[in-house]
């Protein structure tokens, strides 16, 4: 049996694996990468990337069409009768003339089967034995198909194909109302089709905050989304050309197509784990500090390992994991990183640190102070006056957690996200100066409400009196 040797095989090639291995190849490091399918994983090519293609394009046909009624463009309106084709286009010059050039330093094994462990340092792709050092799983996940009468029997949507349609469907129902399920949800609506979302939760963004799912909730009912929370789906079946889902208090939903965003599951099988020592469970491989598993050779990183199945949080862990095995005298643990994430609808809702719900359970002492984006003449002029910005802090400053909803909340959050992880105080915010006027101001008006509120303190306020007098 020939092998070939490396310094490190990483298995997949999603955005975990891909900051593995380049990585790993900046740094001098022999490394191979495997991939069955593309480069780029879900993310790129049928989750977030393609996702906000469409929702871009719903937006300026819905901005088109409003000021068409206005009579206030012409007829020469985009032909966005067939999107997908577009995205398509898109994502291969994307992956072609962008992301490969990356892995110029990287024996790249793509489209030649799954991967599988021989042994705790031996992998098989193909006819092909390899062998490494370190070798890191970045095997991600798969849409979750839930247990369902007769769901089995029908043609369905997942996100791994949804880009694939060769028409915007005329009615399409949602089962799953977090954000894959809400962003495509309300795209899909601004192009044409009556959509539909059940679930069983009882809000849209059922982790995130409550006042942001209302708000959500009521821009959806207004751009005529049907919303059905907190329902039991007890069967689906076709009739004609139509799909009828059944709830269990008798509420019958017809579309023409079904889309599944109701989850992701841990998919390992084809990695024939049990030829190695590494400890997994239907939830997910277990991993330390250092994304290292049960065998001390093998890591593992990304969705694969449970927890926040985000890109970006993904991308953390392959970091992390990599500077790990190159660098035994220091640990970068994942765990001690906040990852900020977004639902990129309109309004979007970005989050990170802990939830008011979190604080409440940890018995942690805070304040919550709001600015709303109605108060702020910035946002009024520009139309988007619906959302806040949200800050749990302590009485001398520290942030514990940021809800935003509205325009650019994902551009913000990232500023919360640092001062939240270098324990920032809100201080330090009101005293640095934010371009204005930009949405990222009301950063610091926050800052400036919870400074004002604080020289409400009678006390405090007789001090600087006694103070300035004396000056």
């Amino acid at each position: 049996m020939r092998v070939e040797y490396f310094d490190v095989i990483c298995i997949g090639l999603g955005p975990a694996g891909m900051a593995v291995s380049i990585l790993g190849a900046e740094c001098g490091l022999k490394v191979c990468a495997i991939e069955r399918d593309k480069v780029g994983g879900e993310c790129l090519n049928t989750g977030c990337i393609p996702s906000k293609s469409l929702l871009k394009m719903s937006k300026n046909k819905h901005a088109t069409t409003k000021l068409k009624n206005l009579n206030l463009t012409s007829d020469k309106t985009p032909n966005l009768k067939e999107p997908f084709t577009l995205i398509n286009k898109q994502l291969n010059y994307i992956s072609d003339k962008k992301t490969l050039k990356m892995f110029d330093e990287v024996e790249l094994i793509l489209g030649a089967g799954n991967a599988h462990f021989i042994d705790s340092k031996h992998v098989k792709v193909g006819d092909r034995v390899l062998s490494a050092k370190n070798i890191f799983i970045a095997a991600g996940t798969r849409p979750m198909i839930p247990k369902i009468e007769g769901i089995n029997d029908i043609e369905i949507l997942t996100n791994q194909n949804i880009f694939q349609l060769d028409k915007i469907p005329k009615s399409l129902t949602i089962i799953g109302g977090g954000a894959v399920g809400c962003e495509l949800a309300q795209a899909f609506s601004k192009l044409g089709t009556k959509c539909h979302i059940v679930h069983f939760n009882n809000r849209l963004i059922s982790s995130g905050d409550i006042d942001a799912s209302e708000i959500l909730q009521e821009v959806f009912q207004k751009e005529g989304i049907d919303i059905y929370n907190k329902k039991e789906i007890i069967s689906v079946k076709k009739e004609k050309n139509e799909i009828l889902i059944t709830t269990k208090d008798g509420i019958v939903i017809k579309s023409e197509k079904l889309l599944l965003a109701s989850g992701r599951e841990i998919a390992l099988e084809s990695l024939k784990l049990e030829n190695t020592k590494v400890s997994f469970d239907k939830n997910g491989i277990k991993v330390d500090n250092k994304q290292r598993t049960t065998d001390k050779n093998i890591y593992a990183v990304g969705d694969c390992t449970g927890g926040l199945m985000l890109s970006h949080a993904a991308m953390h862990q392959g970091m992390f994991a990599i500077m790990n095995a190159i660098s035994p005298f220091s640990l970068f643990s994942y765990k001690n990183y906040v990852v900020p994430w977004t639902v990129f609808t309109e309004p979007a809702i970005s989050y990170v640190g802990m939830s008011e719900q979190e604080l409440k359970n940890t018995k942690i002492k805070y304040k919550t102070v709001i600015a709303k984006y109605e108060d702020y003449g910035c946002a009024i002029v520009e139309d988007v006056g619906i959302g806040f910005i949200k800050v749990h802090v302590s009485s001398f400053g520290r942030v514990y957690g940021v809800s935003i909803v509205g325009e650019g909340s994902g551009e913000m959050i990232n500023e919360w996200a640092l001062i939240i992880q270098k324990k920032i105080r809100l201080h330090s915010v009101m005293f640095l100066a934010h371009s204005f006027p930009t949405m990222g101001f009301l950063s610091k008006r926050v800052a400036e409400l919870w400074m004002m509120e604080k020289m409400q303190n009678s006390t405090l306020r007789k001090v600087i009196r006694f103070f300035y007098r004396k000056m």
